[in-house]
């Protein structure tokens, strides 16, 4: 369960989290229905099958998820049904429906075949720490992410989370990392990065099982290319992928905060998951007070 990407959002400490329990139930995952395109709701971290605790929550870290369930019905599928429609109607008619029967009838299809339509089920988990007011969603999608606040915000009726705001332009600090100036305490290069020339359509580099301090590098910055995605490590404990977008790629933990593990005495699967939770907020925290401090990230209003 631990997360690959993080997308990061901002709100206020003050946010009342003490009811979550009780409006959970009334927001959870619904089976899509017969005539549904898709359901979206909360379901329990620790599974579908789990149906008594939809959340959880160790001191200040909460970790909530959002289910969805999608009909998967291809465009494809129904326009080739509706051109044999057509087709048939112009043999047995003699005529070709306009575009209002058109519509009706591909409305008809959809109605058809819904039912009979194979279900796509997914999930997104977040951790939100209510110490520090930040929400960390498993996905390097911004949208998927603002869904998540979305859905946040109608289980709780005012949720005022926003994107990451940096005072400092994200790109510049990357680009003076990996051009030599100090990173922070703790933090050291990866070996991978993307590099922009800033003008539109300018060229784009993308290094990979590099060394990121060396001459070919260096010519890249003197011709003016910007870095836009660097891979970081942090101590032994993460490695990762950070973006001028402060969107957190190809997350691993490591073996320096895998080994923690080692001294959990407890048996069984809900108490591996709560071990494993407990690391990660951990060390998710640890990440973004970094980040924080590096990039000068603005304080959510209260």
């Amino acid at each position: 369960m631990f997360f690959k990407n993080l997308t990061l959002f901002r709100f206020p400490t003050s946010v009342d989290f003490a009811e979550v329990d009780t409006l959970l139930p009334e927001a959870v995952l619904k089976p899509v229905g017969a005539l549904e395109m898709s359901s979206r709701g909360f379901i329990s971290p620790f599974g579908r099958e789990e149906k008594a605790q939809f959340s959880h929550r160790i001191g200040d870290a909460l970790w909530l998820t959002v289910g969805g369930e999608e009909k998967i019905l291809p465009g494809a599928v129904v326009n080739d049904l509706l051109a044999r429609k057509l087709e048939e109607i112009e043999e047995k008619e003699g005529r070709k429906p306009g575009g209002r029967e058109r519509k009706r009838m591909k409305d008809e299809l959809l109605h058809e075949l819904l039912p009979r339509a194979f279900v796509k089920s997914s999930r997104t988990d977040a951790f939100l720490d209510l110490q520090h007011g930040y929400v960390a969603v498993d996905s390097s999608s911004r949208k998927t992410g603002e869904n998540v606040m979305s859905d946040i915000r109608g289980l709780l009726g005012s949720f005022p989370a926003m994107p990451l705001n940096a005072e400092v332009a994200p790109r510049a600090i990357l680009t003076a990392w990996i051009a030599g100036e100090p990173l922070p305490e703790g933090l050291s290069l990866g070996e991978e990065c993307e590099m922009k020339d800033p003008v539109e359509g300018g060229a784009v580099v993308k290094c990979q099982h590099q060394e990121l301090r060396c001459d070919e590098i260096d010519k890249h910055l003197d011709a003016g290319k910007q870095v836009t995605k660097l891979a970081l490590v942090f101590e032994d404990n993460l490695s990762f992928v950070l973006g001028d977008d402060l969107i957190v790629r190809k997350l691993k933990f490591l073996d320096g905060a895998l080994d923690q593990l080692e001294h959990i005495d407890e048996d069984g699967r809900r108490a591996e998951l709560d071990a494993r939770f407990a690391l990660q907020s951990g060390e998710i925290r640890r990440l973004f007070l970094l980040l924080e401090q590096a990039f000068k990230l603005s304080k959510a209003d209260s």
